[in-house]
């Protein structure tokens, strides 16, 4: 009996060399900043204007209120101790401008984060203002004046994201409009009480006639009858219209407009889907085929499953639906398209769309991923024009550049399955 002959020791590799490796960790930690400086940067475009721009206009209005609260707590003292004239004096009604601002200022500061158009330009408007008063009382960059000339800078420069129609941006911008004609009504009736008859000398008749007065009601109890009473009256109610007016516009234009805007896109979509690509799925995969037609101009829709969140933007022509339903096929035009990519994370669902494709349109090309390369021979079955399995590609070609083979087109085709 022969012993067993002792195998020997394998040779271990070398170690590698403390040079290469510092290398290889430097050039690891190269790629993990440059993935944290692409997440930074796609966060700061999608989150970081609006968000700057809504914590300038925050703090602008805070240091504007700030500075006027002590001018009117002493104008609210005297009022309670002399009555409604006390209002009347010269340092509160410079107050209350700087005061309207503030809020108007903080106001706008949650209307920025919504990206609404409309919050872009009022904000604008009264970062102007704000930073022309600043300049004007202390004729220095005072704080309020950085950062007024700092908001209008940014949003100039950030004008194109500011782009979106926000319900909630109108009604702030509608109950400023009114807050600050209220506030005008009210302290000008103060300031030519005397010319009214009955004499509005308190702060109830004041803001019962302004109100009355700005939504043309006039019940005509209380009459003008200086010059300077009916100029003020007249010019109450010629503001009270436009505001009211543009009130309206502003919070129910968008309402309206948007119905009519989604009516007419959903038809004019519907009768220009010809001639394009229908991707079904929202994977990565689809979600990056899509972006590469678009780079290219070509028409796209997007077939998704409803109830959940979507990868593509809202620009993207998109079908809600069931995609083996004929009536969701029919609404993507299926029929006229020139092929249809079922790129679902379900290969099982992948395989139900080639079949229901082809029984809608049989002359339509299909194309279809497979996830799982167990699952190659049996999606092979439903016959689809092109089908793609990431994995099998990937590695194909991997080994094929380790071992220095040709790429060319007809290998690409054969490893696509056509």
């Amino acid at each position: 009996m022969s012993e067993a002959s002792t195998p020997e020791p394998s040779a271990s590799p070398p170690p590698a060399s403390p040079r290469h490796g510092a290398a290889r960790d430097w050039r690891k930690l190269q790629a993990q900043l440059a993935t944290l400086l692409r997440g930074l940067r796609a966060r700061w475009q999608e989150y970081g204007p609006q968000a700057l721009a809504a914590l300038l206009a925050a703090g602008i209005g805070a240091l504007q209120l700030r500075a006027q609260i002590a001018p009117l707590l002493g104008a609210w003292q005297r009022f309670e101790q002399y009555g409604a004239p006390a209002l009347l004096q010269i340092a509160t009604l410079l107050a209350l401008p700087r005061m309207l601002l503030g809020l108007g200022l903080i106001l706008m500061a949650f209307a920025l984060l919504t990206r609404a158009r409309v919050a872009w330009v009022i904000s604008l408007l009264l970062a102007l203002f704000s930073a022309g008063l600043a300049l004007g009382q202390t004729h220095s960059a005072s704080p309020v004046f950085v950062g007024g000339a700092a908001l209008i800078l940014l949003l100039l420069f950030y004008a194109r994201h500011f782009r979106r129609s926000s319900l909630a941006a109108s009604s702030i911008f509608a109950l400023l409009g009114v807050g600050g004609l209220l506030a005008y009504g009210v302290l000008g009736s103060l300031w030519f009480g005397a010319g009214f008859d009955p004499p509005i000398h308190d702060l109830s008749d004041a803001l019962y006639f302004s109100i009355v007065t700005m939504s043309t009601v006039g019940y005509g109890d209380i009459v003008p009858h200086s010059v300077e009473a009916r100029m003020f009256t007249v010019s109450l109610i010629v503001l009270g219209i436009t505001v009211f007016a543009t009130t309206l516009s502003v919070v129910i234009g968008p309402l309206v407009g948007g119905s009519i805007k989604r009516v007419l896109e959903g038809r004019m979509q519907k009768s220009q889907r010809q001639n394009h690509y229908v991707i079904i799925g929202m994977s990565s995969l689809a979600l990056t085929l899509w972006q590469q037609l678009r780079l290219r101009n070509v028409p796209v829709t997007v077939i998704v499953a409803p109830g959940r969140p979507l990868p593509y933007p809202e620009d993207a022509d998109r079908v809600e639906g069931d995609p083996t339903r004929d009536s969701v096929l029919r609404e993507a035009g299926v029929a006229q398209a020139k092929a249809v990519f079922a790129l679902r994370e379900d290969d099982a669902e992948n395989a139900f769309v080639v079949l229901a494709v082809k029984e809608l349109a049989p002359g339509v090309r299909t194309i279809a991923a497979v996830n799982d390369a167990q699952h190659l021979n049996k999606i092979r079955r439903v016959q689809p024009d092109v089908l793609f399995a990431p994995q099998v590609l990937g590695s194909d070609l991997l080994v094929r550049r380790l071992f220095n083979e040709p790429i060319d087109e007809g290998t690409v085709d054969k490893l696509l399955f056509q």
